[in-house]
C-alpha cells in the first residue's frame, strides 16, 4: 500500500512538472521575434537543446504511468515539431532581414539619436495652415476626383461648348468625355448637385494645365477652392470672410482691396490683393512698388452656375473664392522659382525640418 501510494505521489509530481514545463513552452513561443541572431540562439538553447525546455519534457514523460503516454505523447510531439517550424521560420526570416539591410549598407547597430529629424514640404505646411484657418470659420473639407468629365469641369461652371472662355485654362484632354481637372471647382459641383444645403466647404488639391514650365508657371499645381451658399448672402459677406483669412495667414494688420474681373462662373467677380507683408504697403520689389499682391479670385456665384445645379437662385445665392497654394508658398518663404518645390532637392527641403 505504501508503495502505491509513493508511485502515485511520483507520478503526479512528473504531471505537474510536464504541464508547468508546457506552459512555459508555449509562452516562450508567443514571445516577440528574436531580431538579432543572438537572440534566436538564445530561443533555439532555450526550446530545442538536448538541455532545454522540450528535452527536460521529454525526461519527464518516461515517468508518467503507461495509460497517459499515449494522450502526453501525441501533445508533446505535436508541441516540437511547432517549435521546431517556427524555429525554421525565425531564422529565415530573420537572415531575409539580415541580408536586405546589408545590402543597403546599413548598420543596425548604429546609434539612432545622430540621425537627422525629417522635414516637411513647404507646400504641405502652407496648405494645412490654409485649412485650419477655414476650418476655424465652419468651413468643412472636400475631396473629389482629379479626373473629370465635361460637364463637373467645365459646362456646369457656365463654360458653354466653343466658348471662349474654355481657352482660358489649357486642358490635358484624355478622350472626348474626361481631362484631367483644371481647377477643383468640380468639387463644388459635386457638392452643389446633391443637394444638401446650406453649403460652406473648402475644396483643396492638385490641378492640371497644359502650360509650359518656367520659373513661374508648371504643368500642375495645388489649389485651395472655397464655396458659401445660403440665404442672403452677399459681397460684403465674401469681403469680410477674405479679410478674415488675410488678417489669419498673414498678420493681424492686413488690408484686402478687390479689383473688378471676370470669371465664368461668379457675377461679379473679382480679383482679390493683400498689402505686402514683406514691405508693409511701402512699395519693394515682390510687389512691384505698388505695397500690394495678387493672391485669389473670387467672386458671387453665377445664377446660372447655382441653376445648373439644381438650386434655386431666387432663394439661394452664394460666393467662391479659389487660391493658389503654390502662389502663397512663394510669398511666404520668399521662394523665387516655382519648380523648386518639385525637384525634391534636399538641401532646399532641409530648411524646413524646423518648422511644423
Amino acid at each position: 500500500m505504501a508503495n502505491a501510494t509513493l508511485g502515485l505521489f511520483f507520478f503526479w509530481t512528473s504531471f505537474v512538472e510536464m504541464e508547468s514545463l508546457i506552459k512555459q513552452v508555449e509562452e516562450l513561443m508567443k514571445a516577440p521575434a528574436p531580431k538579432t541572431k543572438d537572440e534566436l540562439e538564445s530561443f533555439r538553447l532555450r526550446l530545442l537543446s538536448k538541455k532545454g525546455l522540450i528535452g527536460e519534457i521529454f525526461e519527464r514523460f518516461r515517468e508518467v504511468s503507461g495509460e497517459d503516454k499515449k494522450k502526453f505523447g501525441a501533445r508533446i510531439n505535436q508541441l516540437k515539431t511547432a517549435a521546431e517550424e517556427q524555429y525554421r521560420t525565425l531564422k529565415e526570416e530573420l537572415e531575409s532581414q539580415l541580408n536586405a539591410v546589408e545590402d543597403v549598407g546599413m548598420d543596425p547597430t548604429l546609434p539612432l539619436n545622430n540621425l537627422p529629424a525629417g522635414s516637411r514640404h513647404p507646400l504641405k505646411l502652407v496648405l494645412e495652415e490654409m485649412q485650419d484657418i477655414f476650418i476655424r470659420a465652419g468651413f468643412v473639407v472636400k475631396d473629389g476626383p482629379e479626373i473629370e468629365d465635361d460637364w463637373h469641369n467645365f459646362s456646369a461652371l457656365n463654360f458653354p461648348e466653343d466658348h471662349p472662355a474654355r481657352d482660358m485654362q489649357d486642358t490635358f484632354f484624355i478622350d472626348d468625355d474626361f481631362a484631367l481637372r483644371t481647377h477643383t471647382s468640380n468639387i463644388q459641383v459635386r457638392v452643389m448637385e446633391s443637394g444638401e444645403l446650406p453649403i460652406r466647404i473648402i475644396a483643396p488639391g492638385r490641378v492640371y494645365r497644359n502650360e509650359a514650365v518656367s520659373a513661374r508657371a508648371n504643368c500642375f499645381f495645388h489649389q485651395v477652392e472655397g464655396l458659401y451658399i445660403d440665404k442672403g448672402v452677399s459681397m460684403a459677406d465674401m469681403k469680410q470672410m477674405l479679410l478674415y483669412f488675410a488678417r489669419e495667414f498673414f498678420g493681424k494688420d492686413a488690408k484686402i482691396r478687390l479689383r473688378p474681373s471676370y470669371f465664368p462662373f461668379t457675377e461679379p467677380s473679382a480679383e482679390m490683393d493683400v498689402s505686402c507683408f514683406l514691405c508693409g504697403g511701402k512699395g519693394c520689389n515682390v510687389c512691384k512698388y505698388t505695397g500690394w499682391l495678387e493672391i485669389m479670385g473670387c467672386g458671387m456665384v453665377d445664377p446660372a452656375v447655382l441653376e445648373a445645379c439644381g438650386i434655386d437662385p431666387k432663394i439661394y445665392s452664394g460666393y467662391a473664392f479659389g487660391i493658389g497654394v503654390e502662389r502663397i508658398t512663394m510669398l511666404k518663404y520668399d521662394v523665387k522659382d516655382l519648380r523648386t518645390f518639385f525637384e525634391n532637392d534636399i538641401r532646399f527641403l532641409s530648411q524646413f525640418r524646423s518648422i511644423g
